[in-house]
């Protein structure tokens, strides 16, 4: 009989196929691109989409548009710098204004019979029904106060999956004193998310995490119900430190700004801010992801199963929305063809777990510098296309749809 021992030159060849295997098996989860041509106010611009999608302009006709959320029914609500509530029904090409207010109604969220409104100073409710199409400015009343002030002065909110509401927003610079503790004075606790506590007396909102300095974007896991936020950077350092962050979001855990930052490598302490931190580094939350320094990101959403295709769901899409930092310095007087781009990104998810960026709608820079469109809220509709807004060059909606 032969014998059982295989030959040493088996596993060596076995090893090496599997190592050979690795790449392979990263690359069949990569982006298969192409190029689209879209017309946007006249003129013909060139993105670049995943294969297999088409890129649509719904609306061109939204005032500074920001975040968004779809209805049970489809309507699909948008917040504004404008002071403007949009609601859109499908097909989402004629927006009508749902509610002006005089001041920055930057998100929505619907429950059951009413609309909460995230404005600066407060979350607001006003009496909802499905397909109502106006709400008087009179019943929109504050549900809880809100920290308010100059600088970084949107609030996004969410119902998250216990159905609980929360509140990001961050704090006004770089360097802010700001901290979400009852230790410091109202209007100085930000920097970070918050739930709101309701059911016994008066809504009240608690630290849910801290230590974000802009936390604008913010969701939950579809299958692990963890929520993750995107989270811009100071920009005191230039334009390469810090990245931006894409984080989890646990109960109390601390994630380090103003006095840390998150350098690529490791965490290191930021002594533009010299009191003291309210936490030791040990404690500070390690990025699952990043993006370039000055990426600026803004919305996001998770692919929900049954949305775009499979090769999605379950990642992350972040709208980055660009920001103003030149080379060399990270000031504003470098060429503005050297700003970071305005994108939409996706970070890959397995089992759970992020693995690692890659883009997904590129092209609103153009060669000069100049932004045709800038994305800010990103969301998943009922007929699991992505939607996005545009708050700059164009003030508008989109939707990458599969192809037919």
């Amino acid at each position: 009989m032969p014998s059982a021992q295989l030959p040493f030159r088996f596993y060596v060849l076995i090893l090496f196929g599997l190592v050979l295997l690795v790449p392979f098996a990263d690359t069949a989860h990569a982006i298969e691109y192409h190029k689209q041509a879209i017309t946007v106010g006249g003129r013909t611009h060139e993105v670049t989409i995943p294969g297999g999608f088409r890129l649509e302009l719904l609306t061109a006709r939204l005032d500074v548009p920001r975040l968004m959320s779809f209805a049970k029914n489809g309507d699909l609500f948008i917040g504004s710098r404008s002071g403007k509530v949009y609601r859109l029904a499908p097909p989402y090409t004629k927006p009508q204004v749902l509610v002006e207010l005089d001041d920055y109604p930057h998100s929505v969220a619907l429950r059951k019979g009413e609309i909460l409104i995230a404005r600066t100073n407060g979350l607001y409710r006003a009496p909802y029904r499905l397909g109502q199409t106006k709400i008087n400015p009179d019943q929109v009343t504050l549900l809880a106060a809100l920290p308010g002030g100059w600088g970084h002065n949107s609030r996004t909110v969410h119902i998250g999956p216990d159905r609980r509401v929360y509140v990001s927003l961050g704090i006004s610079g770089n360097c802010s004193n700001q901290y979400l503790d009852n230790s410091y004075r109202f209007n100085d606790r930000r920097g970070g998310i918050l739930v709101l506590l309701e059911g016994r007396g008066k809504p009240v909102f608690k630290t849910f995490a801290s230590g974000l300095r802009n936390p604008v974007g913010f969701a939950w896991h579809p299958l692990t119900r963890i929520m993750y936020a995107s989270n811009n950077g100071p920009d005191h350092l230039g334009f390469e430190i810090p990245p931006e962050y894409f984080s989890q979001i646990n109960r109390g855990s601390f994630h380090g700004m103003p006095w840390f930052q998150y350098n690529g490598k490791k965490i290191i302490r930021d002594h533009c801010l010299h009191q003291k931190p309210p936490r030791p580094v040990n404690q500070v939350v390690v990025p699952v992801a990043t993006f370039p320094a000055r990426s600026a990101p803004m919305g996001m959403i998770f692919v929900p199963r049954g949305a775009l295709n499979n090769r999605y769901t379950n990642d992350a899409i972040v709208a980055l929305h660009g920001s103003w930092g030149t080379k060399p310095t990270g000031g504003s007087s470098g060429h503005p063809a050297t700003r970071r781009h305005p994108k939409l990104v996706r970070v890959r998810f397995h089992q759970g777990k992020a693995r690692g960026v890659e883009n997904f709608i590129t092209g609103f820079q153009l060669a000069n510098g100049r932004r045709w469109a800038r994305p800010v809220g990103a969301a998943i509709g009922p007929d699991g296309a992505l939607y996005f807004t545009s708050d700059a060059g164009a003030n508008a909606l989109f939707r990458l749809r599969r192809d037919k």
